[in-house]
């Protein structure tokens, strides 16, 4: 049964609609004898301030992300260009989680809260055209979606789950919310929304069901 409680789910885009980037920065990273996480760990290093968040707040270019990854990764001891992080990003969509979201909307209020770069032609950072066509269709069943490179502002600020929840005119209360990172997840419990954490696409719909009431 459809849980009345709920009146909106609020999804992250990277690592739900799509597989996550850090199974292809752990292909790179082996591919480059580099230590497993190696990128991961120069993108939490300084979080508000590093090369990574000031692209997703759209206050670097592609070129100079490059340079400034470079840079990061070189003050660890590693050769790893910024343009070769970039190529990774968009990963492999997940049909099931686009029907899954097509269900809600039919219930409930949906948006999307997305960290990305200014790079590329889709708000899913790819260049591909047919992913684009693709993507497009998932961004299109929104009623609303908030780009961390359009409004200068980026996950996990707390201020960003409470635009989406002023922009769908809900209570965070009675919204879940899907994320692939724990860290982005954090704020929006602690505004009152039931959380997932999306490790892969079958447990997000199996969790995903428990907490509307929806079967998938």
């Amino acid at each position: 049964m459809v849980k009345s409680s709920v009146k909106a789910v609020i999804w992250d885009f990277g690592g739900v609609f799509s597989s996550s980037p850090f199974e292809a920065f752990n292909v790179y990273e082996a591919e480059n004898q580099l230590p497993e996480d190696i990128i991961r760990t120069i993108n939490s290093r300084n979080p508000d301030t590093n090369a990574w968040a000031r692209l997703e707040r759209s206050e670097l270019t592609a070129d100079e992300f490059d340079i400034a990854f470079a840079a990061e990764a070189k003050e660890l001891g590693y050769n790893i260009p910024g343009k070769d992080i970039l190529g990774l990003l968009s990963g492999h969509l997940r049909p099931k989680v686009f029907d899954a979201l097509k269900a809600c909307k039919t219930h409930f209020k949906v948006g999307c809260i997305t960290n990305n770069a200014p790079i590329g032609k889709s708000p899913s950072m790819t260049s591909d055209p047919e992913k684009i066509k693709a993507v497009a269709k998932i961004f299109e069943t929104f009623d609303h979606v908030i780009e961390s490179s359009k409004i200068g502002l980026r996950k996990p600020d707390p201020k960003i789950y409470q635009l989406m929840c002023e922009a769908l005119n809900v209570e965070p209360s009675a919204c879940v919310y899907l994320d692939d990172l724990g860290i982005n997840l954090k704020p929006a419990r602690a505004l009152g929304m039931d959380t997932i954490k999306v490790l892969n696409e079958a447990q997000l719909l199996d969790d995903l069901s428990e907490a509307t009431g929806l079967e998938f």
